[in-house]
């Protein structure tokens, strides 16, 4: 029974193996991308924190609750994942980074055809 189960583990892409060249981009164009990633892994580290923060009841707190607290909580919330974003993250912008560079790097050796 055991041989008739097989786990089928894909090899991974070249491009996940080696990052693409950047000699064809500019040393602005890489920075300009490389903040699009964490912008964009800040935006997702935002929307998966937001309903946590919606499920803690503050309202019992000494300085908890109230109007106030319910207009800047998603501020809060959205600078909190600015900021785990710039110190690393979840590694999503590493990611998101690598395939915006070939991508890149593809339509600028495209042009160059």
């Amino acid at each position: 029974m055991a041989n008739l189960v097989r786990t089928v583990v894909p090899a991974p892409s070249p491009a996940f193996v080696t990052p693409p060249s950047p000699r064809l981009l500019s040393p602005e164009q890489m920075a300009k991308t490389r903040k699009s990633a964490e912008d964009f892994e800040a935006m997702a580290l935002g929307q998966l924190l937001q309903p946590m923060f919606k499920t803690v009841d503050t309202s019992k707190g000494m300085f908890g609750g109230g109007t106030g607290e319910e207009a800047w909580k998603p501020i809060m919330v959205d600078e909190m994942a600015k900021m785990l974003a710039k110190s690393g993250g979840i590694g999503l912008a590493d990611s998101v980074y690598r395939e915006m560079l070939r991508m890149q790097e593809f339509k600028s050796t495209e042009e160059a055809k």
